[in-house]
């Protein structure tokens, strides 16, 4: 593994960590962990994983092993570089790890207070395409992972969006949300989308104000669920949002002019393996703000 000098960056135990490749993406969320670094008065752990060397460029004779070590090593230092003179008061390590990347990123958030990952755009839909080692890492580290695309890293300004489920609260995932829009000074949109109960549909046609009436039930129980977050953070400003419809929809909708959107991940220990939640997958695929999965049991 080769890494800055330990003497260079001082002793760290909590960091903002970023996985880094050197694509668009990868640049992207080191420039948005290195504004969240510094809004938590953390360093930057900047990580490559660098895999084996491809069996092509082993066999050609343009590039031998050292050759192609050279240039891996050089990438995140480089990086680190770039990071320090763009935010100097910012403490980066950057950092050089053998391995997979689906292996060693969910091995380094441990250490982590959150992990930060490059996301692809989709061409002609405007959202996220979550590969397989985003996935991979989201379903397996309980470190809250944060998902950046290029077009949307510059954005600072807008309201920290969070999914709220009215009926299985999560305070992991709330506490994580308005300590993120106090440390931005930015509202804290809180968003339910509900749908109306099998056995009251047939009832709306003959008494269309029961859906008013319904709207005013779910709004009601999203203020209990908001009200004892709202008097632990007085200064954060609270945006409540309860309209019919997919929870997910609704989401991806709020996250228009976000800088922030927060949704959660249930933590679930089966043989099977880990999984990802319909709303949290849809929010992760098509929002177009920076998306955080909070885990939480």
């Amino acid at each position: 593994m080769w890494r800055v000098p330990e003497r260079e960056v001082g002793f760290m135990l909590r960091t903002v960590t970023v996985g880094y490749d050197g694509s668009s993406e990868s640049r992207a969320a080191a420039e948005w962990a290195a504004r969240e670094a510094l809004l938590r008065g953390l360093p930057l752990r900047l990580v490559n994983v660098r895999e084996p060397i491809p069996a092509n460029i082993a066999e050609s004779d343009l590039m031998d092993d050292g050759t192609y070590r050279e240039r891996a090593e050089r990438l995140p230092r480089e990086a680190g570089a770039t990071l320090r003179g763009r935010h100097p008061e910012l403490e980066v390590v950057a950092e050089q790890i053998p391995g997979g990347p689906m292996e060693v990123l969910p091995e380094v958030a441990k250490d982590a207070d959150l992990l930060v990952l490059g996301s692809r755009g989709l061409s002609g839909i405007g959202g996220f395409l979550v590969g397989s080692v985003g996935m991979v890492v989201i379903a397996h580290t309980t470190t809250p992972v944060v998902l950046v695309r290029a077009a949307t890293s510059e954005k600072t300004a807008g309201p920290v969006v969070v999914g709220v489920d009215i009926q299985k609260p999560n305070g992991t995932v709330l506490a994580f949300a308005f300590e993120e829009a106090a440390r931005r000074g930015a509202v804290l949109k809180a968003v339910h989308g509900w749908t109306v109960p099998p056995y009251y549909a047939y009832a709306l046609p003959a008494y269309p104000a029961l859906a008013a009436e319904l709207g005013v039930e779910q709004s009601e129980a999203l203020a209990e669920v908001l009200r004892p977050w709202r008097e632990k953070f007085p200064d954060v400003e609270v945006a409540e949002e309860s309209r019919a419809g997919s929870a997910a929809v609704r989401i991806v909708d709020a996250a228009r002019d976000a800088s922030l959107v927060v949704v959660g991940r249930r933590i679930r220990r089966s043989p099977v393996g880990a999984h990802i939640g319909p709303v949290t997958h849809a929010v992760m695929h098509h929002a177009t703000a920076p998306v955080a999965v909070v885990a939480h049991d």
